[in-house]
């Protein structure tokens, strides 16, 4: 899947924006061009993403090896990433929390923090 394409399938889903030709339709006769919304690219995108999922739960951090982990729970369901970019891994991990199939070769994210914090597994 593309960027593109999981922008787009987010922008509907997780912001409720309607998705047009070059441009998310916000509603209220309001829009905003593509390339000025791409949560996997820039961190304050991938934020407004995740304040918009209205997450039961959150978590977060960075491993050693400069990867970074998120784990998101939305409405029960489960989403994580594990990536070398911040806003990628916050967008895949809420991607993912919404049924969206991400395709990534990272590992686990409890691989990486070893099942840090008590977390049931």
């Amino acid at each position: 899947m593309t960027a593109e394409v999981l922008t787009a399938l987010l922008a509907e889903r997780v912001m409720h924006w309607r998705v047009g030709p070059e441009r998310f339709l916000m509603g209220d006769r309001r829009w905003l061009p593509r390339w000025r919304f791409q949560p996997a690219e820039r961190l304050k995108d991938a934020f407004r993403l995740l304040e918009q999922s209205a997450p039961e739960e959150y978590s977060m951090g960075a491993g050693e090896n400069g990867y970074f982990w998120v784990r998101v729970r939305v409405a029960g369901a489960t989403g994580e990433a594990l990536e070398s970019s911040k806003p990628r891994a916050i967008t895949y991990a809420i991607a993912r929390a919404f049924g969206i199939d991400v395709d990534s070769s990272r590992g686990s994210v409890n691989n990486l923090r070893g099942g840090a914090h008590g977390e049931a597994q």
